[in-house]
């Protein structure tokens, strides 16, 4: 099986659940097109662009294909995750080139499918579940060196912000046992895995209910100026609660979460002050904005004004001194008039984000926008746009960055630098990219003999210059993240 993973983190997590799954009926993975019997493509439905770059992918694997024919066994190809479930019969009948079609919540089908697909037939499950959370799947990881790794805590979404597929194409929310998840960070832990981020459409609306003492938990309110659609959920343990267990697992891991909604950040902080007190978990934070303008998010249903929002922003600022910020960003959404646009420009530039996604918007047919709204912005227009929120946001984060230089940074080391074999490259806490020279280094612990960082290690790095994007700097020492919080 040859597997081919394209859009967000939560794809590269099914892409590992799905190969589990294959792995354990039988099947190996080859890393070349040329050597598979079956191709599966995991897929993305968020914007027009994803599910254009599937439709020429798949013309490409149909050349491959007929080729394979006269040689040996039939190429089987496979359309994954939430393209599978929006575009179900699309797929199953243009070009009849696809031989399965599973939904996010029908990997488990996997091995059934491709046996029908054998006997020559299309085959496809796009059912979604109401309690499906692969709790009991521990995925295999495969990402790059092994010292990073996803893991998934829920699947789904409630929201229903206008714009968006998600809960169409992956269904209602639903949370996997913390029990579960805690065995899954154990497991990265003993294979040396230095730094997991939790992943969730909603991460912050998490509710463990797997056990009847869980269920009576009263419901956490809202934060002042933010609302939701749905009314508040009773019972579980929440977020705070998993984050709390999960830090504690290994002092030596850093622990990241994405993605919250900033609705879900209630009064009695406690997510925040966890961040700010374990040295393990990570002082940065993804709060998505999707506008500046308190109408075009009312439009947007997102629960929240400018106003709280930027509450929200002095906040966590004020909770978690030197906090990093990501932020997304719709450019050109229903009815966005030119001084929605320009507010937005100033929440970009009012805030100062360190790492920021920004797109413009494509309307999505299932959506509330795509039933209700007009998509009234030209294109040309959205690219304007958006051209003006990328260089705001760029002119910002090389502002955040270069008040980095001259300081000391603790860089997990993933691999050396892609432009350069002598050069290493790594993150610091606040998730940003820094470049180092690869050197010999002495062992803060001095336990060590001077040596070069390898990857999973971390390092004390002195910033020398910073870009809107990458840190560059020299190496001082190797450190542990034990060690580096108490010299702090």
């Amino acid at each position: 099986v040859y597997l081919e993973t394209y859009g967000c983190q939560m794809n590269v997590n099914d892409t590992e659940i799905a190969w589990a799954i294959l792995q354990k009926n039988g099947y190996a993975r080859t890393k070349e097109l040329d050597e598979a019997d079956v191709v599966l493509l995991v897929t993305c439905s968020v914007r027009e662009k994803a599910e254009q770059a599937i439709w020429n992918r798949l013309r490409h694997l149909k050349a491959l294909k007929a080729r394979r024919q006269q040689a040996r066994a039939p190429l089987r190809i496979g359309i994954l995750g939430c393209m599978a479930e929006r575009l179900k019969e699309e797929i199953l009948h243009r070009e009849k080139l696809v031989d399965i079609v599973a939904g996010p919540d029908a990997y488990r089908d996997l091995p059934r499918l491709l046996a029908v697909a054998e006997s020559g037939q299309q085959a496809a499950n796009v059912l979604l579940s109401l309690d499906e959370t692969y709790a009991d799947i521990l995925p295999v990881q495969t990402s790059a060196g092994g010292t990073t790794a996803f893991v998934s805590i829920m699947r789904g979404c409630d929201n229903m912000c206008t714009y968006c597929i998600v809960p169409f194409t992956r269904g209602r929310e639903r949370s996997r046992p913390i029990a579960s998840i805690l065995q899954e960070v154990r497991m990265l832990s003993d294979q040396g895995v230095k730094e997991v981020t939790l992943l969730g459409q909603n991460v912050n609306s998490y509710r463990d209910l797997s056990e009847v003492q869980f269920q009576s938990v009263a419901a956490p309110g809202l934060s002042r100026g933010f609302s939701t659609v749905y009314k508040a959920k009773a019972g579980g343990l929440r977020f705070a609660h998993l984050l709390d267990q999960v830090s504690r697992i290994d002092p030596e891991m850093r622990i990241r979460f994405t993605s919250p909604h900033p609705k879900d950040f209630p009064d009695e902080a406690s997510v925040l002050q966890l961040i700010q007190e374990r040295h393990n978990i990570c002082k940065q934070l993804h709060l998505p904005a999707q506008s500046g303008s308190t109408r075009v998010l009312e439009a947007m249903r997102r629960g929240y004004t400018r106003e709280a929002y930027l509450e929200l922003v002095h906040h966590v600022r004020d909770s978690i001194p030197g906090v990093s910020l990501s932020s997304d960003f719709i450019a050109g959404f229903c009815g966005e008039t030119e001084e929605d646009h320009q507010q937005t420009l100033s929440l970009l530039r009012e805030v100062g984000y360190n790492v920021g996604f920004l797109f413009a918007y494509s309307m999505r047919q299932k959506t509330r926008a795509y039933h209700r709204l007009q998509d009234d912005v030209p294109a040309d227009v959205k690219k304007r746009r958006l051209e003006e929120l990328i260089a705001a946001f760029r002119e910002e984060a090389a502002r955040a960055n270069t008040a980095l230089v001259g300081q000391d940074q603790v860089v997990l080391v993933e691999g050396p630098s892609k432009r350069s074999a002598s050069e290493l490259c790594g993150r610091n806490d606040g998730n940003i990219k820094v470049i180092f020279p690869d050197a010999e280094l002495e062992d803060a612990a001095a336990c060590g003999a001077p040596g070069r960082a390898q990857p999973g290690d971390y390092v004390v790095v002195k910033v020398t210059s910073a870009s809107s994007q990458t840190l560059r700097g020299v190496p001082l020492r190797r450190t542990t993240l034990s060690r580096a919080a108490a010299c702090h």
